[in-house]
């Protein structure tokens, strides 16, 4: 089960030892946030690793740190998130985020076919939905390598505008 191993990477669970790293390559860049809540202080990554770290013995899953097998270094994160109500619904995302120095290169697609196939074999999950930007169009084209198929759009609470929600079901 864990880590998940790729030909290229490395997926474990987050440590909080891991805060410089995921802090440094991911939530301070403002480009790779673009599509979220935008860059974050190093005292909201720790607690949304905090967060993710507890929520691995709830739910069995959260995200995990993507590790580059020939450098050993964390360059984002792939991994299951839960959402209590989506348009009424329970649903599972599949959610990746990655360093810009990686983008390009077919990891995210690498990191989440791992973590897709997780989802459905060991957790015998049945559904995941990825919840994309309208703008953000290579995480649209990764959801799609992933057979994921538009489904809608969808408003989430505190957003103000809708989110497409992208699925795949086994």
């Amino acid at each position: 089960m864990f880590p998940l191993k790729t030909q290229r990477l490395l997926l474990r669970h987050f440590h909080i030892e891991d805060l410089e790293q995921i802090h440094g390559q991911i939530f301070s860049d403002a480009e790779v946030m673009r599509f979220g809540d935008g860059p974050q202080t190093r005292e909201w990554v720790h607690q949304w690793l905090v967060r993710h770290i507890n929520g691995y013995k709830m739910h069995g899953y959260g995200p995990f740190a993507v590790i580059e097998q020939k450098t050993q270094k964390i360059i984002g994160y792939c991994g299951l998130f839960y959402f209590p109500d989506i348009n009424g619904k329970e649903e599972v995302e599949i959610g990746y985020r990655l360093a810009r120095s990686t983008w390009g290169q077919g990891y995210a697609t690498e990191a989440a076919r791992a973590v897709l196939d997780f989802a459905f074999n060991d957790l015998q999950l049945s559904r995941l939905v990825a919840l994309i930007d309208p703008g953000n169009i290579a995480s649209m084209h990764v959801a799609r390598k992933l057979g994921m198929h538009y489904e809608k759009d969808v408003m989430l609470e505190g957003y103000d505008h809708p989110d497409h929600l992208y699925a795949l079901n086994t």
